[in-house]
């Protein structure tokens, strides 16, 4: 894993591809300009700066090798809405790979149960793809997606590529149906009871808007998959990246640095206290 000299200093990288993923979401492609390439872990995130703008944290939304830099945007806010006009071409800063990873290795040799929510897709797709590279590792591999419609499915191509292989089970649900949907409807924590793994086997890897995460970490519980093995991502307003400013603290965790990927008994109790 590669990381920068100076943890505050920006590199300068190139904008060289943007897909409009949904409405208010899009994906950069980027490039190092002079840089070595850049190395990291599934589940980790960099810090993405617009000059003139300001700074986010973005997770890295591709594969840890065989793809070029990903990071998949939702267009929220006072820094993320300008970036989505910037054009290809652009030179942003970028610092990072900052965070913990998912714990893929451990993983290996059970069952692997992955809880998507929304965006939260994005910084799991490293992840399914590493686990779709190893297949062999693991027994049964369940991919639980929902969001809020049709119009915001992610990476829609993949999902059905993902679903043909026939050695994964993908299920797809939304909040509110159209009329031409034909998969299920609901919240995707309802999902977690009919996943088929055994569940004292399984590893659970949730991101998700953070009450999502909190319900489905209780469902899974409830499943039986041990505590120690549910892995949640998590981002509660990160500014330095390094543990310095403290935005991020969470109890005794600073998300930046002991995070994003945290197991439910670090967080226990913890995603009761409302974000600031």
């Amino acid at each position: 894993m590669s990381a920068p000299a100076e943890p505050t200093l920006p590199a300068p990288y190139r904008i060289v591809g943007r897909r409009q993923d949904a409405a208010d979401v899009f994906t950069w492609t980027v490039e190092p300009l002079g840089e070595p390439a850049l190395t990291f872990l599934p589940g980790q995130f960099n810090m993405l700066y617009a000059y003139g703008i300001g700074e986010v944290p973005v997770s890295i939304s591709s594969a840890a090798a065989g793809e070029p830099l990903l990071h998949t945007i939702r267009a929220v806010g006072s820094v993320t809405r300008p970036m989505a006009a910037l054009p290809v071409g652009t030179v942003i800063g970028l610092r990072g790979p900052y965070g913990s990873a998912w714990p893929l290795a451990e993983a290996e040799g059970g069952d692997l149960l992955i809880v998507a929510g929304g965006l939260g897709l994005a910084p799991l797709r490293p992840a399914i793809l590493g686990a779709l590279a190893r297949r062999a590792q693991f027994g049964r591999l369940c991919l639980l997606y929902g969001t809020r419609g049709p119009a915001d499915v992610l990476f829609a191509d993949q999902l059905a590529a993902w679903r043909a292989r026939g050695d994964v089970e993908l299920r797809v649900t939304v909040d509110r149906a159209t009329p031409d949907w034909t998969g299920e409807v609901g919240v995707v924590t309802r999902l977690i009871a009919r996943a088929d793994v055994d569940p004292a086997r399984t590893t659970a890897l949730v991101c998700g808007p953070e009450i999502m995460m909190r319900f489905a970490g209780e469902a899974l519980l409830r499943r039986g998959v041990p505590a120690p093995r549910i892995h949640l991502s998590l981002e509660r307003n990160m500014k330095c990246a390094v543990g310095y400013c403290g935005h991020c603290q969470l109890g005794p965790h600073f998300i930046c640095r002991d995070g994003p990927v945290l197991a439910w008994p670090r967080l226990a109790g913890l995603l009761d206290v409302a974000e600031l």
